[in-house]
């Protein structure tokens, strides 16, 4: 099944962060889960008690994956079985993301951002919460 070959001369990438992979190689299966709560707030105020993902119905929603139910048909030819890439250059690979050099089986890639904006009162902007 993983019957081609990837070759690539140069790869350059600045940043790996927040569990994020370069896999360089075959794999089998691949899953990526990113979750994440991107809060903005016009006054720099932190509380100990917050980044609670249950309290968030976003992180606990199944997935609505539509069912596949047309049939499919699939016929590969690889007339050339090497893939050939002179460089690649990324400058980040960030939350939970992969960069994958190879073949791979099931790849499965999930994220949830649940984005938060805290803005003052109109009349208020020159209070501190």
């Amino acid at each position: 099944m993983l019957t081609r070959t990837s070759n690539v001369d140069h790869l350059e990438v600045k940043l790996v962060s927040f569990s994020s992979v370069i896999q360089l190689g075959d794999s089998s299966i691949i899953n990526g889960l990113s979750r994440a709560l991107a809060v903005q707030r016009e006054a720099e105020i932190f509380f100990g008690d917050e980044g609670n993902f249950p309290s968030y119905p976003i992180f606990t929603r199944p997935l609505p994956l539509s069912p596949i139910t047309e049939t499919m048909s699939f016929l590969q030819h690889n007339i050339n079985p090497i893939i050939k890439v002179n460089n690649i250059n990324a400058i980040a690979v960030s939350s939970s993301s992969i960069l994958h050099v190879g073949n791979s089986r099931n790849v499965s890639m999930e994220s949830r951002i649940k984005h938060i904006r805290q803005l003052r009162l109109e009349g208020h902007e020159q209070d501190i919460l």
